[in-house]
């Protein structure tokens, strides 16, 4: 294991080898490190402090935290699960909480968690614990519904039991069918009995609610896309417990008699499914196949357009390209010989709006895009140009990233960014109006795999001042380098 030694100012080191971390704290606005043990692909962006600025929540494996809390302390082996909270400021420990081994997963903003106005629930060795995301403290914990193995994400739906505070479903598939598991999101036990989705291994569950406000499960099996009403669910988990919930006669004309699955898309490559909304509220359907890109209206189910593709190599992200309210997609297409396509299409008609090819670097985060108060987003992708790299280059040995900014569509920031394996990306609004920037933890390849570890925070007007400007095409800008990066440094920030 590697161990990270300084004897530089703002450097504390705490444990024993081979379970040692590193904190190191820089000014206010700049980077700031924290070298782990082992991490894992989970950040979340909270405010946990109250102050009004985001902060960053992860999971690492250590055998004592930064606060001189030690798993042997706590009675669990070691080294052990620590859920901790950093300040967005100044990358200051907030709270930690050390819980047993093995991680699992973990998802915040889950509404209602202990009564708590939003918190976070992990699943490590064979429990369920809810954190509250202020403090730290365990407000329940569980042990895992038995023979069910959930996986992401945690559903979060309406009051089913009764108690005022908002519940929450938990899907499990397995090679045999997939099951799904409503929990009291005020206490962690369990309502009714589990439920079978489907008798098959279902690889991606959403929640969605149609425009008439009734809730369904998706589900994509091998033959495509389907929904199950979360009315016909909770009625099979406890008798009664559907009463409330809406229903929707447009879907359930479409469902079948005998499972209640509404086919929402067939297609046997079914790669992706996201909704384009914001989590509550109706939103459109974003799917990925093997070969297209496809919108479906999230309430009446027609589709809105289709654009044929290679091979898509990433998620899709969303921003906004032009000023018509519409969220736009960003896809990564494979076309051959290294080589990606970065495709900006339009949300309303799936017209390509911008593109450039660039050299697919391995282990490069999927593109992020930052909202501008001016209607446009700043978009943020990884590569290489082509014309910058020749064909004996080592392509793991170079990494750089890349900044849009639609009012300068034939302009690119390029920057020469960390060459360390990075494990966990968002891109953020940390204060309103301000503090856009970005969050990387990076380490050892493999995720939990021991070895130092950097959780890493840098704005995105730092990677101006350090980015060299780049003309696309024969009809580029008339402003002078200076001039566009000044017009980035005067761009304040979204959330919205």
């Amino acid at each position: 294991m590697k161990i990270a030694f300084s004897t530089g100012p703002g450097l504390n080191c705490l444990g024993k080898q081979p379970y040692m971390y590193c904190l190191f704290l820089y000014p206010k606005g700049s980077t700031y490190f924290l070298s782990l043990t082992a991490t894992y692909d989970f950040l979340a962006i909270e405010d946990a402090s109250k102050d009004k600025v985001m902060d960053v929540l992860f999971v690492l494996k250590a055998q004592e935290g930064s606060q001189n809390v030690s798993c042997f302390a706590e009675g669990l082996d070691t080294p052990c699960v620590f859920v901790s909270a950093v300040a967005g400021t100044n990358g200051e420990t907030l709270w930690e909480r050390p819980l047993a081994p093995e991680f699992h997963w973990a998802q915040c903003g889950l509404d209602g968690l202990g009564e708590t106005e939003r918190g976070c629930l992990l699943s490590h060795s064979n429990q369920l614990t809810a954190i509250n995301k202020y403090t730290g403290v365990v407000t329940w914990a569980r042990l895992q519904p038995p023979n069910l193995r959930s996986t992401l994400p945690v559903l979060s739906v309406s009051d089913l039991d009764g108690d005022g505070v908002s519940d929450v479903a938990l899907v499990a598939p397995s090679p045999t069918q997939t099951q799904l598991a409503i929990l009291s999101g005020k206490t962690g036990v369990q309502i009714g009995s589990e439920v079978v989705l489907d008798t098959a291994e279902c690889t991606m569950h959403l929640l969605h609610a149609t425009g008439k406000g009734s809730n369904y499960v998706l589900l994509q099996k091998d033959s495509g896309l389907y929904g199950l009403a979360l009315w016909r669910i909770a009625a099979q988990a406890k008798a009664g417990m559907e009463k409330g919930l809406k229903k929707d006669k447009h879907w359930e004309r479409k469902a079948n008699d005998s499972s209640g699955l509404v086919s929402i898309y067939e297609s046997g490559t079914l790669r992706y499914v996201l909704r384009t909304g914001k989590a509550e509220g109706p939103s459109n359907l974003l799917l990925v196949t093997g070969g297209s890109v496809v919108l479906i209206d999230g309430d009446s189910l027609n589709l809105l357009w289709r654009v044929n593709t290679s091979t898509v190599l990433s998620e899709p992200s969303f921003g906004h390209f032009n000023k018509d309210g519409t969220l736009d997609i960003v896809i990564e297409e494979d076309i051959g010989n290294r080589i990606k396509r970065v495709v900006i299409l339009d949300g309303n008609t799936g017209g390509t709006v911008w593109e450039v090819n660039l050299l697919a670097s391995p282990n490069s985060p999927m593109p992020a895009s930052v909202n501008t108060i001016n209607s446009f987003s700043v978009f943020m992708f990884w590569g290489l140009m082509p014309s910058e790299a020749n064909a004996t280059r080592d392509l793991s040995e170079e990494r750089r990233s890349y900044m849009l900014y639609p009012h300068y569509s034939s302009v690119l920031l390029e920057k020469s960014n960390v060459m360390d394996h990075i494990i966990a990306f968002k891109a953020t609004l940390l204060e309103r109006g301000r503090h856009a920037c970005y969050i990387m933890l990076t380490g050892p390849e493999g995720e939990g795999a021991e070895g130092t570890v950097d959780l890493s925070k840098r704005k995105l007007k730092q990677d101006v001042t350090d980015s060299r400007v780049l003309r696309l095409g024969s009809i580029s800008s008339k402003d002078t380098n200076e001039d566009i990066k000044e017009a980035f440094q005067r761009l304040r920030f979204s959330d919205e």
